[in-house]
């Protein structure tokens, strides 16, 4: 019988672990950033086009390569940052496995340039899906400079599946950012389709986080500096008014590396307490110094997850960490015990007549007082003509029947005196009388039972189809501010505005661009009154940076229905008879009155036979 298991070809091998390492244009450009750093770079330049579909192009001032190195370092597990078992928990560089070039050429067509200072010439490696083209000595600047052409050109199936060129844009600004973050003495550049869209010169941490997302974070970081024999814990975190429910900056690096710990990030949460609402995030960026033997990074392809030794015992440092900076800058209610220096309490002197001691108060009270000798008050007798509260019932013929679905002969009007005719002019064939419960719920009597109606799922509902018919006709009223509104935006913020700008002036918001990621707000959609527009903007936003799907459509869905909820109204809110009916009627004319757009349930009917059921016992 013919054996069934056989080695597979190189080719494939590195496909296969390609599809771990690179997974999307973002990682490519993450893998060779953090070969530059660990090559002792000061200067990192990142040249992308179309996403990184077409070109990833990353330049370095390292110390390069020499020939026969440039060569052996896309062959799969070749590294020189470890060479026995032991070195994998002793680790200072950013990579060590030596499978990111390999994966990166099997997927790819890569030019490599390089060169040491020590060599007159330097290196010029073609390859194309682990083939080796063209090899070639060259002039060449200190360092490496790769051209990854054509991601995926080789498995048409992977390429089909990257998605938009501003999301796979908005991925790669993302890897950027977090290796850009914590190497605060680097110089790096990012650009896009020949236009720069990101420079950042050598700075301190604090200077480099506002370089990133703007000058609006500086006022809301609160130091945090920590030294333990676990753990060192050095940078900063938001102050309670910068918590927010999305969007949040929240980043770990540990030794350099940056990490997602949702463990740690619980930690941070309960240091706030319940100075933050419910369900907000704050940003926080925290760097943990740790010894290598303590930590594991090689649990993860991407290693962006880490296990540490004793997680409950770091999880008690960083808590304290964040109370003990929020505690000291008054960003949180504290006692300190501890204070040196006491204050000085005055002493009274009394030795003249204007600080004579002061008297206990004296309260008067008559003594004779009894509450139960009140004479009683005397009330308006209220029982004269009372037969007439009454008069008719016993030739009642038939009690009103005020279903909606009963035939205009079936109501038999009482004749009683106190049913008056101007009264009953008011009762229609078509009325259906509406109850609210607990200011969430509207009951309408249906022919089948009773319907309740979630009221703010409902008012979504219709707000959004509402949206989403001007965002088609382009012709939603907006409003002036009289004072405009300035906005700082985040690198990928930026480019989510630009790619729905098209969409929020359908809707009536106005905003124009001062650069460097400032823009003006100018104005509003007509209906938004008491919303706070820059908060709104920003959700919206995220939530567009959120939505995955390429198709136009979806994502002005994703914006409409963003704003219904900002707009719709809240839970508690009572409502009139006229705008229960206004509510119902607008909510059966929408295309799904069922369901909210993400799926929620709008309307529950509990029939007759449950209601009959609840009773017959």
């Amino acid at each position: 019988m013919k054996d069934v298991i056989h080695l597979l070809p190189d080719s494939v091998a590195n496909q296969i672990a390609a599809g771990e390492v690179v997974q999307r244009p973002s990682s490519v450009v993450k893998e060779l950033v953090e070969n530059a750093i660990d090559a002792g770079a000061t200067k990192v330049q990142v040249v992308v086009t179309d996403g990184g579909r077409t070109l990833i192009q990353v330049i370095d001032n390292g110390k390069g390569m020499s020939e026969t190195d440039a060569r052996l370092a896309f062959e799969r597990h070749a590294t020189s940052k470890i060479s026995s078992a032991d070195d994998l928990f002793a680790l200072t560089t950013m990579g060590f496995r030596g499978e990111a070039l390999a994966s990166i050429v099997a997927v790819a067509q890569v030019e490599l340039v390089t060169r040491r200072a020590a060599d007159e010439l330097g290196t010029c490696i073609v390859m194309s899906g682990s083939r080796l083209e063209a090899q070639e000595p060259t002039a060449a600047p200190v360092g490496s400079n790769f051209k990854v052409k054509n991601l995926f050109f080789n498995i048409p199936a992977r390429r089909k599946f990257l998605k938009s060129v501003q999301t796979e844009l908005n991925n790669i600004v993302t890897e950027f950012e977090r290796v850009a973050l914590v190497n605060c003495d680097i110089e790096f550049t990012l650009s896009h389709n020949g236009n720069e869209l990101i420079s950042l010169p050598p700075s301190s941490f604090r200077q480099r986080i506002v370089n990133l997302f703007g000058k609006r974070v500086n006022s809301h970081l609160i130091d945090v500096a920590v030294e333990s024999t676990l753990i060192n814990i050095k940078g900063f975190v938001g102050a309670p008014e910068s918590a927010r429910k999305k969007g949040a900056l929240q980043y770990f690096f540990v030794n350099g590396r940056y990490m997602r710990h949702p463990y740690f990030a619980k930690a941070v949460a309960e240091a706030y307490g319940e100075i933050i609402p419910q369900g907000e995030q704050v940003p926080f960026f925290l760097c943990f110094d740790v010894d290598p033997s303590r930590i594991d990074v090689n649990i993860h392809p991407t290693k962006t997850e880490i296990k540490f030794e004793d997680e409950s015992s770091l999880w008690k440092i960083i808590s304290a960490a964040v109370k003990e900076s929020l505690g000291r800058f008054n960003a949180a209610p504290s006692l300190d015990f501890d204070d040196d220096v006491m204050p000085e309490i005055p002493v009274m002197d009394f030795s003249s007549a204007a600080n004579a001691p002061v008297s206990a108060p004296k309260v008067s009270y008559n003594p004779s007082y009894n509450p139960f000798t009140r004479h009683k008050p005397e009330y308006r007798d209220s029982n004269d003509n009372w037969e007439a509260l009454y008069a008719g019932i016993d030739n009642a013929s038939k009690p009103l029947d005020l279903s909606p679905f009963a035939d205009e002969e079936d109501f038999v009007v009482n004749e009683s005196p106190v049913a008056t005719q101007a009264s009953m002019q008011t009762v229609e064939s078509d009325f259906v009388p509406m109850s609210q419960y607990k200011g969430q719920y509207i009951l309408v009597p249906v022919k089948s039972g009773l319907m309740w109606v979630h009221q703010r799922r409902a008012h979504i509902r219709v707000l959004f189809e509402k949206y989403c018919q001007q965002m088609k006709e382009r012709g939603c009223a907006s409003q002036g501010l009289l004072f405009p509104e300035r906005m700082e935006l985040t690198i990928n913020e930026a480019l989510t505005l630009d790619t729905i700008s098209d969409e929020l002036v359908s809707l009536g918001f106005d905003i124009s661009s001062l650069g460097g990621g400032t823009f003006v707000l100018n104005g509003v959609p007509v209906g938004i009154e008491g919303l706070q527009p820059i908060k709104l903007l920003t959700d919206m936003l995220h939530s567009a940076m959120e939505q995955v799907g390429d198709a136009k459509d979806k994502m002005c869905d994703k914006v409409a229905y963003t704003m219904a909820k900002e707009v719709a109204i809240v839970a508690g809110q009572l409502l009139s008879q006229e705008e229960m009916s206004a509510l119902i009627d607008d909510l059966f004319n929408t295309s799904m009155p069922s369901h909210t757009p993400d799926g929620k349930p709008i309307t529950y009917i509990m029939n007759d036979a449950e209601i009959d059921r609840n009773f017959s016992k």
